[in-house]
């Protein structure tokens, strides 16, 4: 009852849109109107944006300063479609590779043989992005180091 709506949030009160991603994001995030316009607006006003795992798909609705989409030619990683298959992911609709890729992002990730927690992490100007939970502290690190 006291959480506020998307819609709700003042972006100028806050440094940082962070989305910390997971099963649940990829129900909401990527479909949501409000949340495109959020990031978008942070984004114009020079915010920092992160999100690691499923969290960029936070990103997909959201439009960069030329109005193209926030993530065309961008550095950015999530989870793999390799990791989702591997962790037999199946109900969730959106998984970032895919949906990141369709809007041009310049995904990066990394593999490892059987190991569906391989980690890496991306800087591309105010966008920070780590492919799983095992980025977040990664991320942290780098958005802090922006931030000061």
């Amino acid at each position: 009852s006291e959480s506020l709506a998307i819609g709700d949030i003042n972006i100028d009160q806050y440094d940082v849109v962070y989305f910390a991603g997971g099963w649940g994001a990829a129900f909401d995030l990527g479909f949501s109107e409000a949340v495109g316009e959020k990031v978008t607006e942070a984004n114009q006003k020079g915010k920092i944006l992160g999100g690691v795992c499923h969290g960029p798909l936070g990103f997909l609705k959201a439009k960069g300063l030329n109005g193209d989409p926030l993530v065309k030619g961008r550095r950015v990683t999530g989870v793999t479609d390799k990791q989702v298959r591997d962790l037999r992911i199946t109900a969730t609709p959106h998984h970032p590779e895919t949906e990141l890729r369709k809007l041009e992002a310049d995904f990066r990730c990394t593999h490892r043989f059987r190991d569906p927690f391989a980690n890496w992490w991306e800087v591309d100007g105010n966008i920070v992005t780590g492919q799983n939970q095992n980025a977040a502290p990664m991320v942290a690190r780098e958005i802090m180091e922006l931030l000061v």
